[in-house]
């Protein structure tokens, strides 16, 4: 059927003038901006929306399929805007080391506006930002993260107390739930923790459902799930604002990071506002809670598949016994290599976060391992992928194979290839603040479960839930668990 059928001459001429331009548009996005002789190649795309269809039907497996094509170096056009991925340490060192003058993270993560809030983040100039992001520093410095671990350990305790002798749990409901328990006691405070936890769980919840794929190009896109996310943002300001407004009534002071916030002070002398402290709190839990469940949950699921390394680990655990006895603590955490190779390893195959984001602000140019050398122009939004990076066979031998040996002394495969071949809490300028935070939080978890239970793997091996924001896992992980107390040889 002709779709001009019908129309009079000057609709006739809008339509066409709108092809037109259109078709202009799609010329310029292809033959403009980085069209000179050593522009990377662009992947074959239609007309005005170029890549986006398969962008968002996923975008790994459109990476794997123009990686293997075109190599480490491609461009994908989506409407007006290029993408261009930069696979492997060889090409994305600029990717990381870039400044903010030159590569910045604000332009593409201001879709994070409207669930962290006004004056935070991406919503302040780099400056601003510099100053919050000390303030997340000073919050997981190591004598704060001392005091988290004893908040970590007596959460577990009190977790896993109410298990049975013995049963069938969903190892990874069990873990999403401590980890927020966790989560709120060390990050949004004891008030939280001890009177709202029911209450700001489901508020978090609404947020989370909030993110979802269209909210990176369309944020404020007036549907059901942003107008939840956005009366829950309110509410949270609301609970916030009462127990900060509390705290400084009365005086008392409180060792977890709602309190480091509130201490906070800008170079200019500036306490930190309730509406700044409550977006800072909202941005650490995104930050860490999800990240933190399913790499405890990944983790789980391989020491199970793969016994050998889960006898490994509890044989680690005997050998800490005989020095501490049954106390934990920071240091004593961090003794524990073999349990941190196995978190590292599944974190190396399932980063939650598949994709990293920065807007390109200069020409520069990279030279992948065969010698090409491609122009990247400013204007480019460039990315890298912690997902497809981190199984590169010329870097990790047989890469999908879990193998957390390859980081033992003598092999450390993530180094030989040089700075950036792991990248699961990025790197450079921006590098993950809470990894610290994250691995002592899943270390003292599986060190309660290692020396109190026996477990069985009796559902499938999970897959990846590759429609989620962060990459999560598919269905339930069924556990058979029995109780026992590891007691050492002597």
């Amino acid at each position: 059927m002709d779709l001009l059928a019908g129309a009079t001459q000057p609709q006739w001429l809008l339509a066409g003038a709108a092809l037109l331009l259109a078709t202009l548009a799609f010329l310029r996005l292809l033959l403009g901006s980085g069209g000179g002789k050593r522009a990377p190649p662009t992947i074959p795309a239609a007309p005005v929306v170029g890549g986006l269809l398969r962008f968002l039907s996923g975008p790994i497996p459109l990476i794997r399929a123009e990686y293997a094509r075109l190599g480490p170096v491609f461009t994908v056009p989506i409407l007006t805007r290029r993408i261009t991925f930069l696979i492997g340490p060889e090409v994305s060192g600029h990717f990381f080391k870039g400044n903010e003058a030159e590569m910045s993270q604000q332009e593409v993560y201001r879709f994070n506006v409207p669930t962290f809030g006004p004056g935070v983040v991406f919503d302040v100039d780099y400056l601003v930002r510099q100053e919050q992001f000390r303030f997340f520093t000073e919050a997981l410095k190591s004598t704060k993260l001392r005091s988290y671990v004893d908040m970590m350990v007596a959460e577990a305790e009190e977790y896993f107390s109410k298990w049975g002798e013995s049963g069938t749990v969903d190892l990874k409901y069990e873990l999403e739930h401590l980890i927020i328990l966790t989560a709120s006691r060390c990050l949004l405070g004891r008030e939280v923790r001890e009177k709202l936890f029911d209450d700001v769980s489901a508020l978090f919840h609404d947020l989370d459902n909030g993110m979802i794929p269209i909210s990176v190009i369309f944020p404020y896109l007036p549907i059901p799930a942003h107008r939840k996310r956005d009366q829950a943002r309110a509410r949270l300001a609301e609970i916030f604002s009462t127990i900060i407004k509390s705290r400084k009534a009365s005086g008392q002071s409180e060792e977890d990071m709602l309190q480091c916030f509130i201490d906070s002070k800008y170079k200019n002398g500036r306490s930190t506002t309730e509406t700044e402290v409550t977006g800072l709190l909202i941005a650490a839990l995104f930050a860490g809670q999800h990240t933190s469940s399913i790499t405890s949950t990944w983790t789980g699921a391989y020491l199970l598949k793969f016994q050998q390394y889960f006898a490994e680990a509890v044989e680690e655990q005997k050998r800490v016994m005989k020095r501490h006895g049954d106390k934990i603590d920071h240091d004593i955490l961090a003794e524990m290599d073999v349990l941190y190779r196995c978190i590292k390893e599944a974190l190396r195959l399932h980063p939650p976060l598949i994709m990293l984001l920065r807007q390109s602000h200069i020409d520069f140019s990279v030279t992948t391992r065969e010698g090409k050398e491609y122009d990247i122009p400013k204007g480019h939004i460039v990315a890298t992928s912690p997902a497809f990076a981190n199984r590169l066979p010329h870097i990790f031998k047989n890469p999908d194979s879990y193998d957390p040996d390859r980081f033992a002394p003598g092999r450390e495969e993530d180094k030989a290839a040089g700075a950036f071949s792991y990248i699961a809490f990025g790197g450079g300028r921006h590098g993950c603040l809470g990894e610290p935070f994250a691995y002592l939080q899943i270390k003292a978890i599986w060190t309660h479960l290692l020396r109190n239970f026996e477990f069985e793997l009796v559902s499938p091996f999970p897959e990846s839930d590759w429609n989620a924001m962060v990459v999560g896992i598919k269905d339930k992980v069924m556990v058979n668990y029995k109780r026992r107390k590891l007691v050492d040889d002597n």
